[in-house]
């Protein structure tokens, strides 16, 4: 007689390993995981580390805690100086407006001090900065943005670049708001120019540069401002040269030499005080004008 083993009772059934889901895409299966908090991650939400992958999330965290590059007086980064290019693109677009249309726009936008104090028209004192006279006016103010203008964009970043010019613009038709006759009508980037120049021999002082050449040129140019009309006849705004240079160089050294530790709120105090005083001075000399106009 033989034996027969006892018969095994029957083996349960072993359940499949769950397959892992992105837990950004709950439909898709993946068996990667973030190499950070290790959720499964599907294709579309992998992002290159130093090992591996992680996820969106952790890569935006993670990106909080790097420092962001600052510009050299404390403004973002620039790559594309696209300030200069929008302001370059805006004085042409204006320009050919004026040649198309002739003196219409000149009339409704150039600084004219009773426009201002008596009609109410206070655009005029930045828009005038986008207009010019003829072919020889932009193409001397639009070179001078042209090559200055991403310096400075660079330096201060795009939002204390555009401030500057504005304030510069701002600052010589509020000086011609004041001393030229009432009948003047002023335009032109001049006032602007004139500020970035003086910016530009801010900034190489401060970075301890050969500022010999900026020097030249802004004396040359005041040279031609006041020398240039005596023989010529030719009118050129010498309040909103003056206007601007002295506005742009005061708000540059605010700009430069702002301390470290609390750089960002004594620049936009410096920015913000600047604009309060000039709108104060356009103010105080509204109702000069008017009476005189009256």
């Amino acid at each position: 007689m033989t034996s027969q083993p006892p018969s095994q009772p029957p083996q349960p059934e072993q359940p499949a390993e769950a397959v892992p889901t992105c837990y950004r895409h709950p439909d898709r299966e993946t068996w990667v995981r973030c190499q950070r908090c290790e959720r499964p991650i599907c294709p579309d939400c992998m992002r290159d580390a130093a090992v591996g992958f992680q996820c969106p999330e952790c890569v935006a965290e993670g990106n909080k805690a790097i420092r962001q590059a600052k510009s050299t007086f404390g403004g973002g980064l620039v790559r594309t100086p696209i300030v200069t290019y929008a302001i370059m693109g805006l004085i042409v677009l204006v320009f050919g407006v004026q040649l198309l249309v002739g003196d219409v726009v000149t009339a409704a936008l150039a600084m004219w001090p009773p426009g201002v104090a008596v009609l109410g028209e206070y655009y005029r004192l930045i828009t005038a900065a986008f207009l010019h006279q003829d072919f020889i006016h932009i193409l001397f103010n639009g070179w001078a943005i042209w090559v200055i203008g991403p310096y400075l964009e660079r330096a201060f970043g795009h939002a204390r670049f555009i401030a500057l010019f504005l304030l510069s613009a701002l600052g010589g038709s509020v000086l011609g708001f004041w001393v030229d006759p009432l009948n003047t009508f002023t335009l032109g980037a001049s006032g602007a120019v004139f500020g970035m120049f003086g910016a530009v021999f801010v900034v190489g002082r401060r970075l301890n540069l050969d500022v010999r050449g900026i020097a030249v040129i802004i004396a040359l140019n005041l040279a031609i401002t006041f020398v240039l009309p005596a023989f010529s006849g030719l009118r050129i705004s010498w309040t909103g040269h003056v206007g601007g240079l002295v506005t742009g160089t005061l708000l540059a050294l605010a700009l430069a030499y702002a301390p470290k530790a609390n750089r960002a709120l004594v620049q936009w105090l410096a920015i913000a005080g600047a604009l309060v005083l000039l709108v104060a001075l356009v103010l105080v000399r509204v109702p000069a004008i008017a009476s005189m106009v009256g």
